[in-house]
């Protein structure tokens, strides 16, 4: 059978961007691994397992990666922005590194827009999407100068307007546009079709409706143009014929209507590789560069300039840069209909990852606290009381693994602390981040206790 396994060593020649591993990742004279500098049986040792591990440095150097592809691609048509789109995972630690990179930062909830605040992002370098925004996110959203404050519907449209009129302000605000191209690796992460929840359809005319209403709202500034067409992209052709439909709605609209639409926004959804057996994705050049020739070409035909241009890479960034530690308990081996399947239980699961039994998704792992030696066909399964917890579906481990052993699952910076649970009171594992051989806390290991907290009849 195929050994996902794949440890680099060293950069790849493409900039990295396209590894499974964190790139400071090493595997040591021990055959124990090293992220970051740092041993991961001292990691376990001092925070325990389960736990997310980031490493810093590939955090941002990723970030700068995409920022210096932008910033090239553009560099004789556009000025261009790189907001990192903190719902793939975001804590104060997080924001200030990205702002610290250059990077503005998106935000979808109170609670995200919250902590870029914490951070000290300023208003200006954040965004704030939502298809049902509170009176509470908005109000926030205006009091804070936020940059991007992208509109998802007609009605939204009006109470931003409203709002801002309550506080005597005028909003800057962006429209998210449906351009009808879909793209994503699952349905459920697929975003400009038409039959979805998010944005302004281009093809039924509610885009340029918009457009008009916001030109003539009292206390709304139309600034820009947003469009996100899915998540876990791996192919250029979409994001091509999107930013052609927006790019062709702003000039109509600049044109007709004798306006100013001085921004667009390309959104994310850039993949990246969970296995050596996904396909490699373009790079962030790549990206870039498609997204030029349309701004370029959207000029030569319609003579409208081009506009300032902005994207939202999120898991492309963090995805990588993390990975998560489990301790090895029961193993058993069972007859599957192809032949024996050994079964690897370990301390986390669904809880912190969903992602297997909600998108169907495929991760590798490999033995992190001691050398590999030959494997066998190997089913890592988490302590739910669910047969669907599942957290790598089909790898290859060593033979003699045992209980107490530590495995390493890549690619799980984004999405997995983010789209953690309590499933079965389970606390969520903590965040570790690790950088020139130190290690710290960044986001705190739950405990029962903090669960028991939150229950109004513990202690009565």
């Amino acid at each position: 059978m195929i050994n996902r396994l794949d440890i680099l060593a060293a950069p790849e020649p493409d900039g990295a961007t396209s590894g499974v591993w964190p790139t400071t990742l090493r595997r040591l004279d021990s055959g124990e691994f090293s992220v970051g500098g740092v041993p991961v049986g001292e990691l376990v040792a001092e925070f325990g397992t389960p736990l997310y591990v980031l490493d810093e440095a590939e955090f941002a150097r990723r970030a700068r990666v995409w920022k210096a592809a932008m910033g090239e691609a553009f560099a004789d048509l556009a000025e261009t922005d790189v907001y990192y789109a903190g719902k793939a995972f975001l804590c104060i630690a997080v924001a200030r590194t990205a702002a610290m990179e250059g990077l503005g930062v998106d935000t979808c909830t109170e609670g995200e827009l919250a902590t870029a605040l914490a951070a000290g992002v300023p208003g200006s370098r954040i965004g704030l999407h939502g298809n049902n925004k509170s009176r509470a996110e908005i109000s926030l959203a205006l009091d804070h100068g936020i940059g991007h404050l992208v509109v998802d519907s007609l009605p939204e449209l009006a109470l931003v307007d409203s709002i801002a009129a309550e506080r005597g302000v005028v909003a800057d605000v962006m429209l998210r546009v449906t351009t009808g191209v879909h793209a994503g690796g699952h349905e459920h992460i697929a975003t400009a079709h038409e039959d979805q929840k998010f944005g302004l359809s281009i093809a039924d005319g509610a885009a340029r409706r918009a457009v008009e209403r916001a030109v003539g709202a009292e206390h709304v500034r139309l600034t820009g143009l947003h469009s996100h067409i899915g998540s876990q992209i791996l192919a250029v052709a979409g994001f091509r014929a999107a930013a052609e439909a927006v790019l062709r709605l702003r000039a109509e609209a600049v044109r007709e209507l004798g306006i100013e639409i001085p921004e667009v926004d390309f959104g994310g959804g850039y993949g990246v590789r969970y296995t050596v057996l996904d396909s490699i994705p373009p790079s962030p050049a790549e990206f870039a560069s498609i997204l030029a020739e349309a701004a370029a070409a959207n000029v030569e035909e319609t003579g409208v300039p081009a506009p300032r241009v902005s994207i939202e890479p999120g898991r492309s960034i963090v995805g990588p840069a993390g990975m998560t530690l489990y301790t090895v308990g029961t193993i058993k081996t069972v007859e599957a209909e192809d032949g024996p399947r050994r079964y690897v239980s370990v301390d986390g699961g669904m809880s912190d990852n969903p992602r297997p039994i909600l998108y169907g998704a495929d991760y590798t792992a490999a033995l992190a606290s001691r050398a590999p030696s030959e494997g066998v066909r190997t089913r890592i399964v988490g302590k739910h009381c669910e047969s669907g917890d599942i957290v790598v579906r089909s790898v290859s481990l060593p033979a003699d693994l045992a209980a107490g052993d530590i495995l390493a699952v890549p690619a799980t910076g984004a999405y997995g602390r983010s789209m953690a649970s309590n499933y079965n009171h389970v606390p969520r594992p903590g965040v570790v981040a690790v950088r020139d051989g130190r290690a710290r806390w960044i986001v705190r290991r739950e405990t029962v206790a903090d669960i028991l907290a939150l229950d109004a009849g513990y202690g009565k």
